[in-house]
């Protein structure tokens, strides 16, 4: 076995596990608008299980809801009504051998209105959560005496619904981690002052759920054991929390980081390394003997492995790893480690554009992620059709990989040397290399399953016979937009697509004009390499479409890395040693430079569309070709259009538009 250390089997209080996998708790919004177990979210866990992780920490659950709810369709374990659903998803997951493990949950005052239905948050003290502002209302002792009683009853009622075992949410800036914390723990009270006040909340908390499920049922702890804010819990601190909390008898320490205030440490944007969150884990193992558990970026079996071989944690969890790939354990387990979807810790689906806004969760390079009630998996075709795909970027080797696997014949063109479409100059910034996984997925995925690939291939519409092909995807991608500024056809003026590429060299001085995701990290990756570089953006802010998290990254590595911005400038003129830009009032700008590089957006490539049906084709339009977007767009496009075909009979004769048919052709003169 390659990973011996990895599938070794582990032990947690009495629980036993079939390997160190551990899937963290990830809030979904899968659960319905009352909190109840769905059957989506089922479904969701099911697949984890199936796909061989050695335990499941399902999800944040309130104790208290809608008050303690972090996001607006919480799932909740608060009442007895709630514990049928929760038995329901116990069982689906552990009929395929995974122990599940619930989290007992309460946002204090990290949460939003939404959320909490219009509640105003809880805390230990009325100090507004710096990343919100929302001010919430300080506990009174009753009211923390009532919540240590809720959540000792919730664990009672994990209990009886099956689960192994139980996890309370001592980590990220949530209730327990406020009490722990003096970042936002500011009482003078039994509950507030030194450490042992802090620490009493979770101290009763412990002792009082102990007293719920007794002696033998496992009881784990999430620490942030370093919050990364000034004024909050540090190692040195950490170290004897951890003792404190092996001495009140938990049977696991879930060893994390970070709050909201720090949330690159929580939900790291795509340049952390893998596994360096692990030094974390290392330095808390060595104060304690019970089980600890690592977590951060971990998306390969290597990593894992290695960082259990070097004795730095216990268990490895991987957490948005595992809605990339639900099966990564299995697959690793096999040896087949060039089958594992990476997670490219793009943060889009999973949380910016998804939770932040009060959607459920999906992913970028998984679009069955969250739906897997409704897509299980790819049908098996009765009737195999022959499909031409045309642009070999990611929504075409999805939509190939998809329809393949369905058993349908597949034919991809690509006018490129190589598979990869903008992902091969998306992967050029700082940090950015991860993006590269998805489609390096795709081509290994599409190669096995036999499509017919030709590099270097530009189709007219003449080269395609409505006799060979049932259907043809344009996935043909999109184009930069050349703006209509006087002298943007100077030679010292290119394109940002140009120089990721790598095909024009700049000199010392370049301004890039639009400041968008691919402007930004365009300058970023100039000023690495010591160019001086000033991005124009006639908007009033920078990237505004780049995911939150890591936009919030991006523009601090900008700043601290010296690239000058103008937000609420038009470049106006361009000359042969600068551009004139223009402020909102009018007032023009000169900004010299050596070169102008354009950034202002792209255009869909998508003209082979109406030529193909008119020659009878039925054609779908996917990704870009169809409208500029993210890669998740283009995937999810992809994968649906895909499911959408191989549900569909092939046609006995080719499409034809109606006035080419035969009974068509005698029309008045103004329908011709």
């Amino acid at each position: 076995m390659k990973f011996q250390r990895l599938f070794e089997k582990g032990k947690i209080g009495n629980m036993e596990l079939r390997n160190r996998v551990v899937m963290p708790p990830m809030g979904t919004n899968l659960a319905s608008e009352i909190g109840a177990v769905t059957p989506a979210i089922i479904h969701y866990y099911r697949e984890r299980a199936k796909g061989g992780v050695g335990m499941i920490i399902v999800e944040v659950a309130a104790v208290d809801s809608p008050e303690g709810n972090a996001i607006v369709n919480e799932l909740s374990i608060h009442d007895d009504a709630y514990t049928p659903g929760h038995n329901e998803l116990v069982e689906a997951c552990q009929q395929h051998g995974a122990k599940i493990v619930v989290q007992l949950h309460h946002a204090g005052r990290q949460t939003t209105e939404s959320a909490t239905k219009g509640l105003q948050p809880v805390a230990p003290s009325a100090v507004p959560d710096p990343s919100s502002g929302v001010l919430p209302r300080e506990l009174s002792i009753k009211e923390i005496e009532d919540l240590i009683d809720k959540f000792a009853k919730a664990a009672a009622r994990a209990k009886d619904a099956g689960y192994d075992g139980v996890e309370i949410h001592g980590a990220h800036g949530y209730l327990v981690g406020q009490f722990i914390s003096p970042f936002s723990n500011k009482r003078t009270d039994l509950y507030g002052g030194d450490l042992t006040g802090r620490m009493r909340f979770p101290l009763e908390i412990i002792k009082k759920t102990r007293e719920a499920v007794g002696d033998d049922y496992p009881i784990l702890f999430r620490l942030s054991v370093d919050e990364f804010v000034d004024g909050g819990i540090k190692m040195d601190e950490a170290k004897i929390i951890a003792r404190m909390l092996q001495d009140a008898g938990i049977d696991a320490l879930d060893v994390t980081s970070g709050t909201y205030a720090s949330m690159q440490t929580i939900l790291e944007p795509m340049p952390y390394e893998e596994g360096w969150r692990a030094y974390l884990a290392d330095e808390i193992k060595k104060e304690i003997q019970i089980p600890v558990i690592t977590v951060g970026v971990i998306r390969s079996p290597e990593t894992a492995e290695s960082l259990l071989a070097e004795g730095k944690a216990d268990f490895i969890a991987v957490g948005r790893t595992l809605i990339a790939d639900p099966e990564w354990p299995m697959k690793a387990l096999e040896g087949r480690t060039e089958d594992i979807r990476k997670c490219i810790t793009c943060n889009i689906w999973c949380i910016g554009e998804r939770l932040f806004k009060n959607l459920s969760l999906r992913c970028t390079v998984n679009p069955a992620a969250g739906r897997e009630l409704e897509y299980p998996y790819i049908q098996k075709t009765t009737s195999p059709q022959s499909i031409a795909i045309i642009g070999g970027g990611p929504a075409g080797m999805e939509a190939a990989r998809t329809l393949a696997s369905a058993g349908h014949k597949i034919t991809l063109h690509e006018a490129e040397n190589k598979l990869g479409g903008q992902v091969n100059i998306a992967a050029v910034p700082p940090g950015k290399d991860k993006i590269a996984w998805s489609t390096q997925y795709l081509e290994s995925q599409i190669r096995k399953l036999g499509v017919e690939i030709h590099l270097n291939s530009r189709i007219d519409v003449d080269s395609l016979r409505p006799d060979e092909f049932d259907a043809i995807i344009l996935a043909t991608g999109a184009a930069p937009i050349i703006p209509n500024i006087p002298g943007v056809q100077s030679p010292h003026v290119t394109t940002s697509w140009e120089v990721l590429a790598g095909n024009y060299d700049v000199g010392d001085k370049v301004v890039i004009v639009g400041g968008g995701d691919v402007g930004c990290e365009t300058g970023l990756l100039l000023r690495h390499r010591g160019v001086d570089v000033t991005v124009v953006e006639m908007g009033d802010e920078l990237a505004i479409e780049m995911e939150p998290i890591n936009r919030a990254h991006t523009l601090g590595e900008m700043a601290n890395s010296g690239v000058h911005t103008m937000t609420g400038h038009m470049v106006r003129k361009i000359e042969p040693d600068g551009v004139t830009a223009l402020d909102k009032e009018g007032n023009e700008h000169w900004l010299p430079c050596t070169h102008v590089i354009l950034s202002v957006g792209t255009a869909p490539i998508n003209h082979l569309e109406g030529e193909l049906k008119q020659k009878g084709f039925p054609v779908y339009v996917i990704g870009d070709a169809r409208e500029p977007r993210k890669l998740n767009h283009a995937i999810n496009e992809a994968f649906l259009t895909a499911h959408r075909i191989n549900q569909m009979e092939p046609m006995v004769q080719p499409y034809q538009p109606f006035y080419q048919r035969p009974e068509y052709q005698e029309q008045p003169e103004h329908l011709q």
